[in-house]
């Protein structure tokens, strides 16, 4: 029997938030290191800025009217009511939906989740040191991998675990195109060649933001290169955040859903096209036709993917 698609929508998003949320502790913890390195070694003073934009919400950090620097960048980052993408807010709804749907989770993944969000409360306050956002983060890291170890341990392979790993798996790969765009459009170094020390430590950040530098040293053997970097993250398959593994996965989830219902959708054919354009593609291509334009197409396909499954399921 078809899921109902009120309890598909609130599994979707449980798993976009909890992703979300991850992405963001991911992305406090590299621009803190980056941020604090002096300017010699990469040091690089608009990293804080850059992870605003990282993450979507340069604009809405905008109408803060704050000035931006890591004393008030990080707390709307990590705690921010104002941050629709704030750690808390992403637990906060991840919570609300997982509680919408408590039966469908098991006891395992539901306390995790829960417990995460009791963690945060104890965050909140009008100033947040370095020393505890750090712990903030790596709270919400384990907490992370909890719930994803006791999903993936517990919950029955059917409807409701596809639908949690669906949402996951799309904003994993919305982040992960976001972040390399943010990289290379608007943090290449002004004032020395593409290639120099700050562009190195830049683009290792990038490597750990998702923790993939000694993946990359794996793959490559080589020193930290750009177009090296954008080839991991976009058509590795082994990568686990790469856009075309997390397409894989997506098709494959969506395979699932499919001979659940018996009945194949938009939401196929959008993900299967994007697969397919990520197949027929090699970095030589990316980088001659521009990154930029081509995580711009990239970011509006997912997006008409997550319209396709509301479509297809969620409405």
């Amino acid at each position: 029997m078809p899921m109902l698609s009120r309890t598909a929508a609130n599994l979707f998003w449980t798993g976009r938030y909890i992703e979300r949320a991850d992405f963001v502790c991911r992305l406090v913890d590299a621009t803190a290191r980056l941020a604090s390195l002096p300017s010699t070694y990469g040091g690089d003073p608009t990293a804080w800025t850059g992870a605003l934009a990282s993450a979507g919400v340069a604009d809405a950090f905008a109408d803060t009217g704050l000035e931006p620097s890591e004393l008030n960048i990080t707390p709307f980052l990590t705690i921010g009511a104002a941050n629709p993408s704030s750690i808390r807010n992403c637990l906060e709804r991840a919570r609300g939906n997982a509680r919408a749907v408590r039966t469908a989770l098991t006891r395992e993944a539901w306390e995790s989740l829960n417990g995460a969000w009791h963690e945060v409360e104890r965050f909140t306050g009008p100033r947040l040191s370095r020393a505890r956002a750090g712990e903030l983060v790596e709270m919400v890291r384990r907490a992370v991998l909890a719930f994803d170890g006791s999903a993936h341990r517990t919950m029955l392979r059917d409807d409701a675990y596809w639908f949690l790993q669906l949402g996951a798996a799309m904003e994993r790969a919305d982040n992960t195109a976001r972040l390399l765009d943010v990289k290379y459009h608007l943090l290449l170094p002004r004032d020395e060649a593409v290639g120099g020390s700050l562009d190195y430590f830049q683009w290792a950040t990038i490597l750990r933001t998702v923790s993939a530098l000694t993946a990359y040293r794996w793959v490559y053997r080589d020193t930290v290169k750009p177009w090296l970097v954008a080839d991991l993250l976009i058509f590795n398959t082994q990568m686990p955040r790469s856009l075309a593994s997390c397409y894989g996965e997506i098709v494959e989830l969506l395979d699932h859903l499919g001979e659940g219902s018996g009945r194949r959708g938009p939401a196929h054919r959008v993900a299967g096209s994007v697969q397919l354009g990520l197949e027929g593609t090699d970095i030589d291509q990316v980088f001659a036709s521009g990154l930029h334009e081509f995580i711009n197409r990239f970011l509006a396909d997912n997006n008409q993917l997550g319209a396709a499954v509301a479509e297809q399921f969620l409405f």
